[in-house]
C-alpha cells in the first residue's frame, strides 16, 4: 500500500498536500482499495467555505457510497475536472491525477492535527 511521505493524512483516510495556504486533498490508496472500483464522484461544494471534518462530497464505488471529509477548514476553490468523466483515476493514481479538491486553507494551525505518513501507517 502506498503512503507517500510529505503529505498529511486523516483518520478518515483523506490526504492533504500543502502548497503555501493552498492545499490539494483526496482519498488515500487504502481508501480507494477498500472502496473497490470507483464509478462516480459527487462534489458540489465549490465556492463554499467548510469546517474541518465537514463533508465536501461523496464517492461511489460498485459496492458502496462514502462521504469525503475536509482534512482542514477552508474554501473549496476547485474540483478536479477529470473526475467527472474518469472517476476511476482515483483507483489508479489517488495521490496524483486522482486529487479531489483544491482548498484555500482558513487556519494553518489545523495542519498540525493531521497525521504524518508514519502515524497514518501505524493507524492502518
Amino acid at each position: 500500500m502506498n503512503v507517500p511521505e510529505g503529505l498529511f493524512y486523516t483518520k478518515d483516510h483523506e490526504w492533504l498536500r500543502v502548497e503555501g495556504d493552498i492545499a490539494f486533498a483526496g482519498v488515500t490508496d487504502f481508501a480507494q482499495g477498500e472502496l473497490g472500483d470507483i464509478v462516480f464522484i459527487e462534489i458540489e461544494t465549490v465556492g463554499e467555505t467548510l469546517a474541518k471534518e465537514e463533508v465536501f462530497g461523496s464517492i461511489e464505488a460498485v459496492k458502496t457510497v462514502s462521504d469525503m471529509f475536509m482534512p482542514v477548514g477552508g474554501e473549496v476553490l476547485e474540483v478536479n475536472p477529470e473526475l467527472e468523466t474518469t472517476p476511476e483515476i482515483v483507483n489508479k493514481d489517488p495521490y496524483g491525477r486522482g486529487w479531489m479538491v483544491k482548498i484555500k486553507i482558513s487556519d494553518m494551525s489545523e495542519i498540525s492535527q493531521l497525521l504524518s505518513a508514519e502515524q497514518y501507517k501505524a493507524l492502518l
